[in-house]
């Protein structure tokens, strides 16, 4: 059987070989032009997008806070300054688990329970990612050896030098100079989020708080290369920060001490002015407390024991203390009297020891029960006669009463900068027709007259409204601040001045508040004795309770916290003021007794050199 050979087509071959040689060399082909375009596409056309990505993955901005300006006082004493501290810090996405992290530093650190709860509530504060949250201040040497030893258990934890505010007079400008502490949510969506990077205290009170943007400065930044791990290998580039203003207050630091002295540690206030610029010379607020304790954050126990104290420290009294002026305010009347016309000077009112308005047969009493016969302005200053100033009161009605007490700065605020500042009351008739829903009554006209009823002020108030008669009625609004990085502060929404029919009835005033003090029947003679200088002043005495029609005022009855408070108001020299000073003693009593022997300490304090001379 014979079998056919078949013979291999070798042209057939090559072909086949042809065709699938040229396939590949475009399937090749395509695929490079494929890789090509890619390429081209992300480094030509995507070529900002990746860079920046790539940059990113490396280099970061870190803000440089700026360093917090300084605060003194007139002589140039430090007040507050910057001291640095030791705190530690924690970046919760280079930790992984964070929690996990905040076990072990409390256990290294042997911190407690309570502390471990507050480093987890400044964890979950708001914040911008990769930012180093402090969740402990005030590093002592072996908390940072600790923490170096451990470090390899601490990811992401890392021990910072910085500057911590500081305030070297402790309790004496607490209230004047405010606090720091650090910053919460709610302040953190007011604040300017690039200005505040890096920040985490701010101004809580006071000047620290008015003057927030000028002491904060202008936060810098510098562009830093980090390897995978975030570590810093070098720095790029870096614009330094602008730090804050320093600030030159009015208070005098040896006057401000002298007037804590005259108080003798008890509950009131002491604010003393210069009545030719409404400079603050001194502001004493007692009981105080120590700033520096919340500037790391305070402890819930220090914290309760501040808010729920009975004499209440942390009340700014000076200017948050409401209190019924009391007979403090009736040269203020006096002065509403004669610019009306309702008064003259030489007008004598009979005095027996009361008041009555016609066809009423209730009695206003005067404190001084006898009476004091035939008085005239001046005496009824002198002896601060309660009957004379019930029968001015009256005349001027409640209308006129409201808007001449409002001119002196009452019901209002008064200050430039000092935010916390109560307006206090200056009751009118539409006030309590739209709070009390009530008519007005001429018994309430003539208690107003002398400083009591509805009527509320400050001791700010007060010394303002004294340093207006010192002033003969132009307005210089109370300030703390003298210059700011030697610039004085502008007002930048100044009172109008009270500008007087006759403008002799400012002396007028004037010598009847020198008879309170240099007269021979003055309700505070006794503290005028031996001066070097005239002094006007005027007692007042606020009642805490009320006693009935009738009964007699007697302290043996009467709580210790609801006997009167003491009040007194004066200015010195009196031909030539450059001093005025408002005084309040809870549960004082006596004014004349109490308060004004406070007054005439500040003013010598500040009238009288070291030996007794006057300066």
């Amino acid at each position: 059987m014979s079998h056919s050979i078949r013979i291999k087509d070798h042209e057939k071959d090559a072909r086949l070989v042809r065709v699938r040689l040229v396939c590949s060399v475009f399937l090749v082909v395509g695929l490079i032009a494929i890789l090509i375009a890619r390429l081209y596409y992300l480094q030509v056309i995507q070529y900002d997008y990746h860079s920046t990505l790539s940059e990113s993955n490396r280099v970061h901005v870190q803000p440089i806070p700026p360093t917090r300006g300084l605060i003194f006082d007139r002589t140039g004493v430090m007040v507050v300054d910057n001291r640095p501290s030791f705190s530690l810090s924690m970046t919760s996405e280079r930790s992984g688990d964070w929690r996990q992290i905040l076990d072990v530093i409390v256990n290294v650190l042997q911190l407690t329970p309570e502390d471990r709860m507050l480093f987890e509530k400044r964890m979950k504060h708001g914040r911008r990612p990769f930012e180093p949250v402090p969740i402990l201040f005030d590093l002592n040497e072996e908390q940072i050896a600790w923490i170096a030893v451990n470090q390899f258990r601490l990811p992401g934890v890392e021990v910072v030098a910085q500057l911590v505010r500081h305030y070297p007079q402790g309790m004496h400008f607490a209230h004047s100079v405010g606090y720091m502490g650090r910053i919460n949510e709610k302040e953190l969506k007011t604040l300017e989020p690039v200005n505040y990077s890096g920040t985490h205290h701010i101004g809580k009170a006071g000047i620290e708080r008015f003057y927030e943007p000028e002491l904060h400065g202008q936060v810098g930044y510098e562009e830093v290369e980090t390897n995978a791990r975030g570590r810093v290998l070098r720095v790029l580039k870096r614009t330094d920060p602008i730090p804050g203003k320093d600030i030159v207050l009015s208070l005098d630091i040896k006057l401000q001490e002298a007037a804590e002295i005259a108080l003798g540690g008890r509950r009131g206030a002491v604010v003393a002015l210069d009545p030719r610029s409404g400079e603050v010379l001194a502001m004493v607020s007692q009981p105080s407390f120590d700033p520096n304790l919340f500037v790391t954050g305070i402890s819930f126990k220090a914290y309760a024991e501040l808010r729920d104290s009975i004499d209440r420290p942390l009340l700014n009294r000076v200017l948050r203390g409401l209190y019924p002026p009391g007979s403090t305010i009736k040269p203020a009347v006096a002065i509403a009297g004669l610019d009306s016309g309702v008064i003259t000077s030489s007008d004598r009112v009979f005095d027996p020891g009361y008041y009555m308005l016609p066809n009423y047969n209730h009695k206003y009493r005067n404190w001084n029960r006898t009476g004091d016969g035939y008085v005239d302005l001046e005496t009824a200053l002198m002896r601060s006669n309660d009957t004379y100033f019930y029968e001015l009161a009256n005349k001027l009605g409640i209308d006129r009463l409201s808007v001449y007490m409002s001119k002196f700065g009452l019901g209002r605020k008064v200050s430039m900068d000092m935010f916390e500042e109560s307006p206090g009351l200056m009751p009118s008739r539409e006030w309590k027709r739209t709070t009390i829903r009530q008519a007005w009554f001429p018994g309430e006209t003539l208690i107003l007259g002398i400083g009591q009823g509805y009527m509320q002020t400050t001791p700010l108030q007060l010394a303002q409204a004294t340093a207006l008669v010192a002033n003969k009625g132009v307005w210089n609004r109370p300030h703390l601040v003298k210059t700011i990085e030697g610039e004085k502060p502008l007002d930048k929404n100044p009172i109008p001045d009270i500008v007087l029919r006759n403008p002799s009835d400012w002396t007028i005033v004037n010598n009847g508040m020198q008879q309170v003090m240099h007269g021979a029947r003055g309700t505070a003679r006794k503290a005028a004795v031996g001066a070097q200088y005239r002094i006007a002043g005027k007692s007042g005495t606020a009642q805490v309770v009320a006693i009935k029609q009738g009964e007699k005022y007697d302290r043996s009855k009467v709580h210790g916290r609801h006997l009167d408070h003491a009040l007194f108001v004066g200015f010195a020299p009196a031909d030539d003021p450059k001093i005025a000073v408002a005084v309040m003693v809870e549960n004082g009593e006596s004014g004349s007794r109490v308060a004004a022997p406070v007054v005439r300490q500040v003013m010598d304090a500040w009238l009288l050199t070291d030996d007794g001379r006057l300066k």
